[in-house]
């Protein structure tokens, strides 16, 4: 059973109920707010492993709620899963640009619910590895240190940008990243990587990857992540 802390934020008493019951019966502690405010000095107070936050929230809304969050050194490395309205795209794409590590749109189910925050509480854990660990996915070897893709064991010809981002969707499996994101990570002064660009270099990376380039999925209006397998 899972003890770590989720504080779940919304401003509808039947949501927070309804995701309180469903955690708690996943053995996780849950605690709640219903403003931003609240939000903010139950991060702070608390220190949960993951937050579940609602974007439309009264008085301070939920991306401020995320922005603060991220700027501060004492909830900055707090999991963030967004809970957004349907065609929300815009927020969506704001909140994962803030930090936000996952999104999940409303209507929603429980066990879905429950399954999406197991997971990000995982790559959590996982993704603490360093960024010159080799990551291997079947046949599939990306080596960092020497900036090398293997696939069934022969080299795939990458550049050096089309590399970088490979690494940085493949590093964190299942999360969403916009291209904003993708540029910011993978943008060096030997790269030219620009928002406009990524689709080609994605597209271009695909190709080169084979089988394994339906690992990278694309997420519409938003951006990209690396399958979780």
């Amino acid at each position: 059973m899972a003890h770590e802390t989720v504080l779940v934020v919304d401003d509808e008493q039947d949501i927070l109920e309804l995701v309180a019951y469903n955690l708690s019966r996943e053995g996780y502690r849950v605690t709640t707010a219903a403003d931003g405010e609240e939000a903010l000095e139950g991060a702070r107070s608390q220190s949960p492993a993951l937050i579940v936050l609602d974007l439309m929230l009264p008085g301070v809304d939920g991306l401020e709620v995320c922005r603060r969050l991220k700027a501060d050194p004492r909830t900055q490395h707090i999991p963030i899963v967004m809970l957004t309205a349907k065609g929300e795209e815009a927020d969506i794409v704001a909140g994962l640009e803030l930090g936000a590590d996952d999104y999940i749109t409303k209507p929603f189910s429980p066990r879905v619910l429950v399954a999406r925050l197991r997971a990000v509480l995982r790559r959590r854990a996982r993704g603490q590895t360093d960024e010159t660990s080799v990551i291997r996915i079947d046949d599939l070897v990306i080596h960092p240190g020497r900036h090398e893709v293997l696939v069934a064991g022969e080299p795939v010809d990458l550049t050096l940008t089309e590399f970088r981002i490979l690494h940085v969707l493949a590093r964190r499996p299942g999360w969403v990243f916009t291209r904003y994101r993708i540029v910011e990570a993978t943008q060096g002064e030997d790269a030219v990587v620009t928002d406009r660009s990524v689709d080609v270099h994605i597209v271009s990376l695909r190709r080169k990857l084979g089988e394994y380039g339906a690992c990278i999925e694309t997420v519409r209006g938003v951006g990209y992540r690396f399958k979780d397998m």
